[in-house]
């Protein structure tokens, strides 16, 4: 469902972009209506491209792992074991998955686990 948002906004995003375009080109005195128009539509076009997932790792956006549960980490144990879970957590509100905050403790990065 997430890709095709995606997919749609990256398509409204050029349809934004080639209706500045064409209000630039056929009706000169509108340019700035245009430009207007092509900024942001390429705002939309970029925007998903460099959008994280919500409570990822650096490394697992980077290796494109599959999103776990929540939004967090993958629930299949692959966390390192420097990871030790803490007190912290908390409800994610857009998936309702209740998620566990672990930490490094030697450099306070964080990992975001769905519980149960």
């Amino acid at each position: 469902m997430a890709k095709l948002v995606r997919g749609a906004v990256v398509v409204v995003g050029i349809l934004i972009m080639l209706a500045g375009l064409a209000t630039i080109v056929t009706a000169p005195e509108a340019g700035p209506t245009g430009l207007w128009n092509v900024a942001i539509g390429s705002l939309l076009v970029i925007l998903p491209l460099v959008e994280r997932h919500r409570y990822r790792s650096e490394a697992a956006e980077k290796s494109r792992q599959a999103t776990g549960p929540g939004g967090g980490e993958t629930a299949d144990g692959a966390i390192e074991t420097r990871f030790r879970p803490t007190a912290e957590a908390f409800v994610d509100p857009t998936t309702g998955h209740r998620m566990r905050v672990l930490v490094d403790p030697g450099t306070g990065e964080r990992r975001y686990v769905a519980e149960g």
